[in-house]
């Protein structure tokens, strides 16, 4: 696994030890970053459910300012600091050891608003549309703020089908048994 693009281009990142946890594929990362970059602007990034960072590290690397990389497992925090430690510009980071919904309420408390907020859950554990409607709800997301969701089929059906009320879906791709869903905050 690498980044693909930016200042950080080629750079080899590690991946978690684990069954549990699925890295996104360059393939589907590319199309992800194809798809938001007529939107980009250099802001603040939420990788809600991290992993290795891959996703937030991609981000800054292509021109956002910071990444806040939230995950509650053990072995993925270290993967991260390793990770951020390589990127060589580690002041873009804050590494947060939490479940989402811990971290969602820090953010709060620290009024910290996101103007993109990537999320890539474990299949069998997404809360997408729980998660949005809080970060709605305690004001982290800025004016059209992007959202991005990684989820297999069943996790796409149910937040195409019950998104919240102030999004607008940008984009609906599949690639195979990965689905991404992009929108933006009205």
């Amino acid at each position: 696994m690498r980044v693909i693009s930016g200042k950080n281009h080629g750079l080899r990142l590690k991946m978690v030890p684990s069954k549990l946890t699925r890295p996104t594929t360059e393939k589907v990362k590319e199309a992800l970053f194809s798809i938001i970059a007529p939107y980009n602007k250099p802001g603040i990034v939420l990788d809600l459910y991290a992993g290795s960072g891959s996703l937030g590290i991609e981000a800054v690397s292509r021109g956002y300012r910071k990444a806040y990389l939230v995950d509650h497992a053990r072995p993925a925090i270290e993967v991260i600091r390793n990770n951020v430690i390589a990127t060589k510009s580690p002041e873009n980071f804050e590494i947060i050891k939490a479940p989402a919904s811990q971290a969602i309420k820090q953010f709060f408390d620290n009024q910290i608003r996101f103007d993109l907020v990537i999320f890539d859950p474990p299949y069998a554990k997404q809360h997408i549309v729980k998660d949005i409607s809080n970060l709605t709800e305690y004001n982290l997301l800025t004016e059209h703020a992007l959202i991005v969701a990684e989820t297999d089929r069943s996790g796409f059906n149910s937040l195409n089908s019950n998104l919240p009320n102030g999004y607008t879906v940008l984009s609906k791709k599949d690639y195979g048994i990965t689905y991404l869903t992009v929108m933006e905050r009205d």
